[in-house]
């Protein structure tokens, strides 16, 4: 047992030697020219140029966001107007881009579409019901289309009817559109 740590320490000065016999010269060598061409350099900073004024005169032209009058000499107010005051039904809240008619079934007298809404749950609606963000109201069911009446602001306080139609998914398909 008592070899044992000579042997350890005999090892360890022997490993010590033959490492310390290794030429670093080249390493040596590399460190001292590797920094010999290098200067250091930054470039100047860009000239800052003066602010130049500019007035906006552009008021008394037509905001290019808002929707513009078909003949601005002629100023009709047809007194059309969606109720604001209503409340909302839940397919208001959809572009009617997003709602797809699936079918469609009658109970009694009554006709009833079957509205697919983006959020995917469907919704039966009838005459009279509301759809869309444009305040449209349905006119009529067929068994293969919803008619409604969408009022759509056209400029300030100026409203608009436009009819639109909802086909049933299957014909929609039939007919090319999407």
């Amino acid at each position: 047992m008592m070899k044992s740590p000579h042997l350890l320490l005999f090892l360890v000065l022997f490993i010590i030697t033959a490492c310390s016999g290794t030429d670093y010269s080249d390493l040596d060598e590399f460190i001292q020219n590797s920094g010999k061409d290098l200067r250091g350099k930054v470039d100047p900073l860009p000239e800052v140029k003066p602010y130049q004024y500019f007035t906006y005169e552009a008021f008394d032209i037509p905001n290019p966001f808002m929707p513009r009058k078909k003949d601005p000499t002629q100023h009709v107010d047809s007194g059309l107007q969606p109720d604001l005051k209503r409340r909302k039904e839940l397919l208001e809240d959809f572009p009617l881009e997003n709602l797809k008619m699936v079918g469609s079934l009658q109970q009694g007298e009554a006709v009833y579409a079957l509205i697919k809404s983006s959020d995917g749950p469907l919704h039966r609606v009838k005459v009279g019901n509301y759809l869309g963000q444009n305040f449209g109201k349905i006119n009529h069911i067929s068994e293969y289309t919803v008619t409604l009446r969408e009022i759509v602001q056209e400029g300030t306080n100026e409203w608009t009817e436009r009819i639109s139609t909802l086909m049933l998914e299957d014909q929609r398909q039939k007919s090319g559109a999407n």
